[in-house]
């Protein structure tokens, strides 16, 4: 979009807050980027240049304004709605791949040489690998310069530089303020102790949270996820250690906060809260197409704003889909409970009644599926994906070509095309998945008039493209289950 000029000043000029994350506007005069709905006046057309990321506008000499803070904008919606090279690693580098293992690793993880990557990034992003990592190193920096008492060399190792004087260096040059004096301009009552981070997660307004946090809270499994005291709490896994986030709706924001066994994890635990809880979708884009099928149109501009609920774990998600075949809700809370209890982590959570972190795969390959109370075949199934899963032969994560996963996952004995199409809406993150068999989908499709046959419901659906998982999410709050109620 920051080669549409016009569109882009028209955007400035309203400052419509639906394009915040989509670009990024730089002042020529004033060396400052801005997001687009900055309070600022708006300056002069043949002062502005924009740019595709803040990356972008850093490495242009640009530094981010005090005011709107353009670094802490929602991400831009490209990158979930595309399962390309390019999106995919701006997936990984906002799951701290290139801090982890560099450049090399993220062309690895995606099968491509280093060069090429470069390449591509700086095509698209006006920023290679490098510096995308940077900005958001100096975002988390920040973030840990306002929210704790750290000590500023135990902050810096936290965000992810190497050395003080680097961390010192970027802080200077992205925000035109050294990180003493971004501390001393932090409001008081953010602070909290060190380790316990409360955070304010933004996105693109409308947001609906009814369905969002009603079908975590109701299908949380109990020792890894709860509904305590008016948010949806859970444990993470994260590269370094773990973490337990409490994740609660607000009108403006998600507000969230995150207790961490390192926090060095910080990134990577914002990251993919954002990415399960959908922060970063465009609704407008979503609502206005599916509001053009007269059946749907009463339904979105009813609740507009809904979120797919995806997950911090692919690879938890895929074997819980998996225990939820044919199954009630109850009863796949039931069979996941007890591998948490036989066969996760234990961790301590001071705040509230979370036990474990769910199961990983390498964790399960020597269970006995005698152990698993279900049916022969669902026994077969489950191990036979905890075996693919741990042994690398699928890897279901942010990198995943979603049309490749697919493959491999329908080529599993016992996934069909229901559980994989699931997999790929709240795992693999595809906005386009559709699992037409689904039996709400179906009594939904029947009540509001929609055809019958899965084949000519599919015809049906064309229409949504690419938007079909967020129609789901529309045609399943049609049913009363608690899945579509906001608990209290």
């Amino acid at each position: 979009m920051h080669t549409d000029t016009e569109r882009c000043v028209r955007a400035v000029r309203s400052k419509d807050a639906r394009f915040d994350g989509w670009f990024f506007t730089a002042v020529l005069t004033t060396g400052i980027y801005c997001r687009p709905s900055c309070p600022a006046v708006p300056p002069r057309p043949e002062n502005m240049t924009f740019h595709p990321s803040a990356a972008a506008c850093q490495q242009a000499g640009f530094r981010a304004c005090k005011r709107c803070r353009p670094d802490t904008s929602p991400g831009s919606p490209e990158w979930n709605q595309r399962a390309d090279a390019v999106a995919r690693a701006m997936r990984l580098i906002a799951d701290g791949v290139v801090d982890r293992e560099g450049v090399p690793g993220l062309a690895t993880r995606l099968g491509y040489s280093t060069r090429q990557i470069e390449r591509q990034l700086l095509a698209e992003l006006g920023a290679g690998p490098l510096a995308l990592a940077r900005a958001q190193r100096a975002q988390t920096a920040r973030l840990l310069i306002e929210t704790t008492t750290l000590p500023m060399a135990d902050l810096a190792f936290a965000a992810g530089f190497s050395s003080i004087r680097t961390f010192n260096d970027t802080v200077r040059e992205v925000f035109a303020l050294s990180p003493s004096e971004l501390r001393a301009r932090r409001p008081r009552q953010t602070v909290t102790a060190p380790g316990a981070l409360s955070l304010r997660l933004p996105f693109r307004a409308p947001l609906h949270p009814d369905n969002l946090f009603g079908h975590l809270a109701a299908t949380a499994v109990p020792g890894v996820e709860e509904w305590r005291d008016g948010a949806y709490r859970r444990t993470l896994r994260l590269p370094y250690g773990h973490g337990v986030v409490a994740l609660a709706p607000r009108p403006d924001h998600i507000a969230c906060r995150l207790t961490l066994s390192d926090l060095r994890d910080l990134p990577v635990a914002i990251s993919r809260c954002r990415r399960m809880l959908d922060l970063d979708a465009d609704p407008v884009a979503v609502d206005g197409q599916l509001g053009t099928d007269p059946l749907l149109a009463p339904l979105v501009a009813k609740a507009p704003g809904r979120r797919v609920p995806r997950t911090v774990d692919e690879a938890e998600f895929a074997l819980r889909a998996v225990l939820g075949q044919q199954v009630s809700t109850a009863a796949a809370r039931t069979h996941a409970a007890r591998l948490v209890t036989a066969h996760g982590e234990r961790i301590e959570d001071p705040e509230g009644g979370l036990t474990h972190l769910f199961p990983a795969p390498e964790a399960l390959a020597a269970l006995d599926p005698e152990a698993l109370a279900m049916p022969r075949t669902r026994r077969t199934t489950f191990t036979t994906l905890v075996r693919e899963l741990a042994e690398g032969r699928v890897q279901l994560g942010v990198e995943s070509d979603w049309a490749e996963t697919r493959a491999q996952l329908l080529a599993l004995p016992g996934l069909g095309p229901w559980t994989v199409d699931v997999i790929a809406m709240r795992a693999l993150g595809d906005p386009d998945a559709f699992p037409v068999t689904d039996l709400g989908i179906r009594r939904a499709a029947r009540d509001l008039g929609l055809p019958a046959t899965p084949a000519a419901l599919t015809a049906r659906a064309a229409a949504w493209r690419p938007w079909r998982a967020y129609a789901v999410q529309y045609l399943w709050a049609t049913d009363d289950h608690p899945i579509n109620v906001l608990p209290v």
